[in-house]
């Protein structure tokens, strides 16, 4: 355990303490908008959030975000696709500490304990779930437990502790092949093209049902359309334990001479250039969002639901991801064409004015940020997580 997050764990010690200074300062910095004491603007409060998955991809990102803005953070992680070492790459980075627990969202006791131990959460944010759309094709069962069983859990201890705000890892999935692009949070759903995606599509439905009656508590549903890239540092990416499955991935572990060739799923699709057309949305943009999503339901009531599409709004094709590596990299990338995969999507992208007007979020980085940050990432993961 590293020195910072032996601090952490002393700190959580004297929990009482602090959560009782905590609401006296939500006392002196908030009413009408101004201090009292001061008569400046209100410095935003510290929020204490429990993070599921939060070794994970996206949820590692989105804690360094939440840390870097001030935010206390509480991991959980049952490590089946990732690293507990994650958690000292994201407390080097943000310089903040980091306290984390092993744990399965099935398992209701664990689940119990952790909340009993944090009793005071202001928040949830939602990442712990299996996400391969081929993987969920074979093994449909597993997703159906540990993605919604799992979530039935999380929101049984939330409103047994009065936890205000979730924030839900969704993802585009739910539209399934939608009639016309970009998509909007009003374009209807289709059939799932996957049980992965069926489990997003329950997941909203339970927690829009769950937030309309349990009525004390709040959650936005985030749909993600496809997150890649790394950190800027090049310190922190995706770092899966399983084999790797993603498109971009899949390009920095072919362009390292990990894999042979990168093989390509389709050229007969009906897009500009006979592949796929996704919308590649770089993670530091989508933890950001998070945390935005957060200070959002904090200014409207309980029982709010809300869903915004995560996205550039640029639909970009498999091919043009890879020329886009190309350019990074300098060369060119081998490539192999197979056939179609079952649950692939042909094209979607986002329309993301929603979180741009409500939220105040836009996407910052390129396809090319994306590529290079990944780039940069792959070359430094095996000496920094192993």
């Amino acid at each position: 355990m590293s020195f910072l997050r032996f601090l952490h764990s002393l700190r959580f010690r004297i929990s009482a303490v602090y959560d009782l200074f905590r609401s006296q300062q939500s006392f002196k910095t908030c009413c009408h908008g101004f201090c009292k004491t001061s008569g400046t603007l209100p410095i935003k409060p510290i929020l204490k959030v429990l993070v599921t998955g939060a070794s994970g991809y996206i949820g590692s990102h989105t804690a360094i975000d939440l840390l870097q803005h001030g935010h206390e953070v509480i991991g959980l992680d049952n490590y089946v696709n990732s690293s507990p070492r994650v958690f000292d790459r994201i407390e080097k980075i943000s310089g903040k500490p980091c306290l984390s627990y092993q744990a399965d969202l099935r398992d209701k006791d664990s689940l119990g304990r952790i909340f009993d131990a944090h009793p005071r959460l202001d928040a949830i944010m939602h990442f712990a779930a299996l996400k391969s759309v081929d993987e969920s094709v074979v093994h449909p069962d597993l997703y159906y437990e540990n993605n919604v069983s799992g979530l039935i859990n999380l929101i049984h201890f939330q409103k047994k502790h009065r936890v205000p705000r979730l924030i839900f890892s969704s993802s585009c999935t739910v539209y399934g092949n939608a009639d016309q692009l970009p998509v909007t949070e009003s374009t209807p759903w289709k059939q799932a093209e996957s049980p992965y995606g069926l489990t997003k599509q329950l997941g909203e439905m339970i927690l829009q049902d769950f937030t309309r009656h349990a009525g004390s508590m709040s959650c936005v549903s985030l749909r993600y359309f496809n997150p890649a890239g790394a950190h800027p540092g090049g310190h922190l990416g995706e770092a899966a334990t399983k084999e790797v499955r993603n498109l971009i991935p899949l390009i920095m572990e072919t362009g390292a001479g990990k894999r042979p060739f990168l093989s390509i799923y389709g050229n007969d699709y009906p897009t500009r250039d006979g592949t796929n057309v996704r919308d590649f949305i770089h993670i530091m943009d989508l933890a950001r969002a998070h945390t935005l999503a957060m200070d959002y339901l904090g200014n409207l009531p309980a029982g709010t639901y809300e869903v915004f599409n995560l996205g550039t709004g640029r639909g970009v094709t498999i091919l043009e991801a890879i020329e886009a590596f190309n350019r990074v990299r300098g060369e060119k990338l081998p490539v192999k064409w197979a056939g179609r995969r079952p649950g692939d999507v042909v094209a979607i992208y986002a329309d993301y004015q929603k979180a741009k007007n409500l939220l105040g979020w836009q996407p910052a980085y390129t396809m090319e940020d994306i590529m290079a940050h990944a780039w940069a990432w792959e070359k430094n993961k095996s000496e920094l997580i192993s």
